[in-house]
C-alpha cells in the first residue's frame, strides 16, 4: 500500500508535536473550568449562560467527526456527485432538528431525555428509563469505537498497517485523553474542546478550500473540469449515479444512508444532552441556527477538498493510497502545502474525532449515573454528590469498553460503524421523543417496544447484510449469510421503530397514563417551563 509516509515521514511527528501541544492546552483549560461544585447539573450541562455563537460552535463540534473530514471528502473524491449528496444530506440533518425536536424538548425544562419522557410517562418511567439506558449506551458506545477506530485508520495512512503494539498504543492515548475530558471536566470540560475543536475545523477547512479554488483562479468550472478530466470517469463524475445509481438496491441503498443520517442526528445522545444545555428557548434557537450555518460551511468546504482532491491529485494515486478515499484530504495537503499542511490537517482530524468521542462518553456516562443508578436502581434516593461519583466512574468505564471494542474492531469500516449508530439511533430513540412530544395517547409499553424493537431491528438486519458477510469489504468476506441486500439497515427499522412504539401504544389494556401528566407536559412543551 502506497502511504502518505512514502511522500514525507516528517508529517507524521509534526502531527504528533502539534496534536499533543493542543491537547495539553485544552485539557488544561477544561480542568480549570470543571466543575468545582457537587452540582449534578453543571456537570450535565455546563455554564447555561453561553451566547448563541458558542453554544453553536458547541454543537458543531459534537455533529462533525473525523467523518465528515476524511470520508465524505473521500466520497466526493470518488464519486463526485453522489459525495456531493451525501453531504448535503449532513446539513439537512440540522433543519429536522430546528423544526422538529430542538424548541419542544427543551421548554420541557428538564436536563436529560430521560427526565423528559418520565414527565410525559410518569407511571411507567422506570422500565422506559432502562431501556433508554440501554439504548444510548448501545448507539454511543458504537459511535465511540467508530472513533477510536478512525485514529487507527488515520495512523495507517503514514505507516501502513500498523502493529498491534502501535494499534494499542494509538487508541489507548486517545481514550485516556477521552476518560479526562468527560470524567474530570464534564460538559464544561467538553465544552471547551467542542469550541476549539468547531474554530479550527471551520477555518481550517475554508482556508485549504479557499486555497484550492486559488489554484484554479477562483474559477469553479475549471476545477469541476479537471476533477472529471482525472477521475476516469469523465462527465458522468459530475452526474448522479457513479456510487448510487444502476441496480435498485444501490438506489435504495442511498435513500436508507441519507435517511439514517438526517432523522438520526435528532436522536444522538451526545447531541439531545448539547440541546437541553442552553437556559432559554430563544437562545436555543438562535444557537441551532448557528450550527446550521457553521456545519454548512463545513460541508460546502469538504466538497471543495474532495474535487480539488481528485483534480490535483488524480483519482489512480487515492485509490492506490486508499481505497476507502480516507486519504484524499492528507494527500491534497500534501499537493498544497508539503508537511505542514498535512500535519496541520492530520492534527485536526485527531483532535476531531477526540472532541467527539468526548460528548459520546459524556452522555452514556450520564444516562447510566441519571436514569440507571440513580432513578432505576436507587429510586431517586441517591444524592448529587452520589450521583456525580457515578457518573465520573461510568465516564471511565466506557472509556474502557470503548478501547477494549475498538483494539477488537479496528479493522472495521469507520463510516459503517458511524451510520449504524445514527440508523440505531433513529430507529430506537426518535420514534419515542415523536411520540412523546406530540401524541396524547403515547402509553409506556409503546416506548419500551420502540425503543428495544427499534434498537434490536437495526442491529438484526446489519448482522445479516453485506456489512457482515458476502463480499470482499465485509466483516467476514468468507462467509454468506447475507439475506438483507442495503449497507444500512434505516429504510427499514426507522419505520418499524415508529409502527412498533403505535403498536405497543394500541395494544396497552393496562391503565392509561394520568392525563394531568400529560397536560403538564403540553403546556411546558408549548409555553416552555422558563417563560
Amino acid at each position: 500500500m502506497v502511504t502518505v509516509a512514502a511522500i514525507d515521514d516528517s508529517s507524521l511527528q509534526l502531527t504528533f508535536v502539534l496534536f499533543l501541544t493542543v491537547v495539553v492546552i485544552t485539557l488544561f483549560t477544561a480542568l480549570l473550568t470543571a466543575p468545582q461544585r457537587d452540582e449534578i447539573s453543571e456537570f450535565y450541562l455546563g455554564n447555561r449562560a453561553m451566547s448563541p455563537l458558542r453554544n453553536g460552535l458547541a454543537m458543531c463540534g459534537d455533529y462533525l467527526s473525523a467523518a465528515t473530514l476524511l470520508g465524505s471528502t473521500g466520497l466526493v473524491a470518488l464519486t463526485g456527485y453522489d459525495g456531493l449528496m451525501y453531504l448535503g444530506g449532513t446539513t439537512v440533518a440540522w433543519m429536522m432538528v430546528l423544526l422538529l425536536i430542538a424548541e419542544p424538548l427543551h421548554r420541557t425544562g428538564k436536563f436529560t431525555l430521560g427526565d423528559t419522557i418520565a414527565l410525559r410517562l410518569p407511571r411507567g418511567q422506570r422500565p422506559v428509563r432502562l431501556a433508554l439506558s440501554v439504548c444510548i449506551l448501545a448507539i454511543a458506545t458504537l459511535y465511540l469505537v467508530a472513533q477510536l477506530v478512525g485514529g487507527v485508520a488515520l495512523l495507517t495512512q503514514f505507516t501502513g498497517v500498523p502493529s498491534a503494539t502501535t494499534r494499542t498504543l494509538c487508541v489507548a492515548v486517545i481514550g485516556t485523553f477521552v476518560i479526562l475530558y468527560a470524567s474530570l471536566g464534564g460538559m464544561p470540560g467538553a465544552t471547551v474542546i467542542q469550541i476549539i475543536k468547531a474554530v479550527m475545523l471551520v477555518v481550517g477547512v475554508l482556508f485549504t478550500a479557499g486555497w484550492v479554488l486559488h489554484h484554479y483562479d477562483w474559477n469553479p468550472n475549471a476545477l469541476l473540469t479537471a476533477a472529471a478530466d482525472r477521475s476516469g470517469n469523465g462527465p458522468q463524475f459530475l452526474e448522479p449515479g457513479l456510487r448510487y445509481g444502476g441496480t435498485v438496491s444501490n438506489k435504495l441503498d442511498f435513500l436508507s444512508l441519507e435517511l439514517a443520517i438526517v432523522l438520526g442526528l435528532a436522536a444522538l445522545p451526545h447531541v439531545l444532552m448539547r440541546l437541553l444545555a442552553p437556559r432559554r428557548s430563544g437562545v436555543l434557537r438562535s444557537s441551532v441556527l448557528w450550527a446550521i450555518g457553521l456545519v454548512g460551511a463545513v460541508c460546502f468546504g469538504a466538497g471543495i477538498l474532495g474535487l480539488g482532491a481528485t483534480a490535483l491529485v488524480g483519482k489512480d494515486t487515492i485509490v492506490g493510497t486508499d481505497r476507502t478515499g480516507n486519504a484524499s484530504v492528507l494527500l491534497l495537503a500534501h499537493e498544497l502545502g508539503g508537511s505542514l499542511l498535512t500535519a496541520l490537517l492530520t492534527c485536526l482530524a485527531y483532535l476531531t474525532l477526540l472532541a467527539v468521542a468526548v460528548g459520546l462518553t459524556l452522555a452514556a456516562a450520564s444516562s447510566i449515573a441519571h436514569d440507571l443508578y440513580s432513578e432505576v436502581i436507587r429510586k431517586g434516593r441517591a444524592s448529587e454528590t452520589e450521583e456525580l461519583t457515578v457518573a465520573r466512574l461510568s465516564g471511565a468505564v466506557i472509556g474502557v469498553l470503548g478501547i477494549l471494542l475498538a483494539l477488537v474492531a479496528w479493522g472495521a469500516n469507520t463510516a459503517t460503524l458511524a451510520f449504524l449508530a445514527f440508523a440505531m439511533a433513529a430507529s430506537s430513540i426518535l420514534p419515542t421523543i415523536i411520540y412523546t412530544l406530540f401524541w396524547r395517547r403515547f402509553s409506556a409499553k409503546g416506548a419500551l417496544l420502540s425503543l428495544y424493537g427499534g434498537l434490536a431491528c437495526s442491529v438484526l438486519l446489519v448482522l445479516f447484510s453485506p456489512v457482515v458477510s458476502s463480499t470482499a469489504g465485509s466483516m467476514y468476506p468468507d462467509a454468506d449469510f447475507a439475506w438483507f441486500p442495503l449497507q444500512n439497515p434505516g429504510i427499514v427499522s426507522i419505520p418499524a421503530g415508529f409502527f412498533l412504539g403505535w403498536l405497543g401504544t394500541v395494544l396497552d389494556k393496562g391503565r392509561p397514563e394520568d392525563s394531568s401528566a400529560h397536560e403538564e407536559f403540553e403546556v411546558r412543551m408549548l409555553v416552555g417551563a422558563d417563560d
